[in-house]
Formats: C-alpha cells, structure tokens, sequence
C-alpha cells in the first residue's frame, strides 16, 4: 500500500470527523451532544498520536524508513486535540 495513504489518509479522517462535529449545526445534535462528541474524537485522536509517536520513536531507533510517515501521522493526529484546545 502507498504510503501516502496508509498514513497520511487512513490518519486524516480524525481531524475531518473532529470538524465535521464541531462545525456542524446545534441543531443537528445538540450541544452538549456535541461537545461530547469533539471531546470524545479529539480524545481517541490524542491517544493514537501517542501510539504512533511511540511506533515511530521505535523505528527511529531501529533506523527503519518508515519512521518518518509515523511522525506525519502524529502531526495529522494532534490536529483535533489542538483544536479542541483552541476551540474551548
């Protein structure tokens, strides 16, 4: 699989779940819904970062090629937990 998509793409439907919620109308869920639902998404989002910035760190060390995606996939990953930072 490219590695485009693997961990770039796969990653990035966090942070536009993350803002599909977060834009989205009061009405359609609510608003405490809602803000549950961000919290919840920018959660998971903040915990797979760390499993992918632990994934890469081993990587590195191993001084394996893909070490470097896994960084990107964490930068993808933080986008939601920095904006619900900024957002509250």
């Amino acid at each position: 699989m490219n590695p485009l998509i693997s961990y770039i793409l796969i990653t990035a439907i966090m942070p536009v779940l993350f803002f599909l919620i977060a834009l989205s109308p009061v009405e359609v869920f609510g608003c405490r819904t809602r803000g549950l639902l961000a919290l919840l998404i920018a959660f998971a989002s903040g915990i797979a970062a760390l499993v992918t910035t632990i994934k890469g760190a081993r990587e590195r060390a191993q001084v394996d090629s893909n070490a470097r995606w896994w960084m990107i996939s964490t930068l993808v990953l933080v986008i939601p937990v920095i904006a619900m930072i900024v957002m509250a």
